[in-house]
């Protein structure tokens, strides 16, 4: 079976929400604290593109969290913004990285855009 967070970060490459990421350009660091040590992620966003490899080198943002709460990220199950106000997660650095999370991370598992609850026409266009 492989890591859910090396499918994430695959599939983050391979599939950037590019429309969210077109006016974006700079570089994620995620650094992973889990019971074999720290395991880093750094993202580069380059205007709709994302690469993503393991080195640790410099980013505009450091995110710090442990991997069994960046796993419940992975599946929905927290919610960036609400996990820094919570403190499950640290973040240094730029933080309009921080807030770009939102749209990384999957929604929760039956999970609606407002306009769909309140009878509207969907996502805005």
């Amino acid at each position: 079976m492989s890591d859910p967070i090396e499918e994430f970060f695959a599939q983050l490459a391979r599939q950037a929400p590019e429309r969210l990421l077109r006016r974006t350009a700079g570089t994620i660091r995620f650094e992973l604290e889990g019971a074999d040590g720290l395991d880093v992620w750094h993202l580069t966003i380059n205007h709709g593109r994302i690469a993503v490899d393991r080195r640790a080198g410099h980013a505009d943002t450091v995110i710090r969290t442990r991997r069994d709460f960046f796993l419940r990220m992975c599946r929905g199950e927290a919610k960036p913004l609400t996990a820094w106000l919570r403190n499950d997660i640290t973040a240094e650095g730029r933080f309009r990285f921080v807030v770009l999370l939102e749209r990384l991370f999957p929604a929760p598992v039956g999970a609606r855009h407002p306009r769909v609850r309140a009878g509207g026409r969907g996502e805005p266009g």
